[in-house]
């Protein structure tokens, strides 16, 4: 994907540290100590930054995908990602052992979610080092890193943060999506020029509690505007709201239709935010484009139909605050 996000165009990168293998059953009234067949089974590749491709991948945009993957099902993970047509170049770093597994259950008919969620166990000092290096020879001036996903805290804490640094230093345009000490030092180290956090990852990263409504975000973020760009905030069913340095923005879909899964919205929120942003650089019809994404997302539509049908049958409002 060649991109004008800040007015630069090169390509996209996403960059995970903790991938996985989505695992996602979908049933009709299921429950505890039942047996029944389920509908549908999908198992693909994953993570918050591999969506945001996978997204990108969905509009006809290519996009470079990079980060930690076990060698172990390497093989198998690109296979998976070729399928999709050639709009995702893996350049991932092969580390030891076998990328986790998530499992999501979705009762289509009680309208209910559940996600078991398996703790990544592929960064370390060496893998961080071993995907720093890789970084470096990837990553050019103009460049857009979407660094997303949870990032280890702890002993690890400061290569993760180095990674970020470094793609920084080499020019690129950062956007971060994560959450916890990661982000805080991100943030406190100016490091990106956007920030994804939904209402949870605002308040963690602020230390306050703040109203999920437009006025109480709009106010506690923009005092995030001193040390990023713009701040793209996820609401879930709620919408998004979007600040900069141009203005602030809120919005939400206004289209009805049958919610089959929120999984991944908020990633794909992000990939029509950034691809919006590319295409018009106009931070309010990116917002509208990401809405359009997400709610393409949550009605299983990213799975299948075009993203042209999307773009025109699904409403959104967004207003200037």
């Amino acid at each position: 994907m060649t991109c004008g996000f800040m007015g630069i165009e090169d390509k996209v990168i996403t960059i995970g540290l903790s991938p996985a293998w989505d695992i996602g059953c979908r049933g009709r009234d299921l429950d505890w100590g039942r047996h029944v067949d389920i509908d549908e089974q999908v198992i693909r590749p994953a993570g918050k930054a591999l969506n945001v491709s996978y997204a990108l991948a969905w509009m006809g945009d290519r996009s470079v995908a990079a980060g930690l993957w076990g060698r172990e099902d390497y093989d198998e993970m690109c296979r998976a990602v070729a399928r999709l047509g050639g709009r995702i170049e893996v350049q991932m770093t092969a580390v030891a052992g076998r990328t986790r597994q998530n499992i999501t259950v979705v009762d289509t008919l009680g309208h209910r979610e559940m996600h078991l969620r398996q703790k990544s166990e592929l960064a370390s000092e060496a893998s961080l080092r071993q995907l720093d290096a890789d970084l470096k020879k990837l990553v050019r001036e103009g460049d857009v890193c979407v660094f997303a996903g949870a990032m280890p805290a702890g002993a690890l804490l400061e290569p993760v943060i180095s990674l970020v640094r470094n793609c920084w230093r080499a020019g690129a345009q950062v956007a971060v999506d994560t959450h916890g000490p990661a982000l805080q030092n991100i943030v406190a180290g100016s490091l990106a020029r956007l920030i994804s956090p939904n209402v949870e990852e605002l308040r963690g990263l602020l230390g306050i509690a703040v109203e999920d409504a437009p006025k109480p975000l709009v106010d506690a973020g923009r005092s995030l505007l001193n040390r990023v760009d713009m701040v793209l905030i996820s609401r879930g069913e709620k919408g998004a709201l979007v600040l900069g340095k141009a203005g602030t923005w809120a919005g939400h879909s206004v289209a009805q239709g049958r919610v089959l899964s929120t999984v991944g919205c908020g990633d794909y929120l992000l990939a029509g935010f950034l691809a919006g942003l590319c295409e018009t650089g106009d931070p309010s019809a990116a917002l509208a484009e990401g809405l359009k994404v997400a709610t393409a997302r949550a009605w299983g539509w990213t799975e299948s139909e075009s993203w042209a049908k999307a773009d025109k049958e699904i409403a959104v409002a967004v207003e200037r605050l």
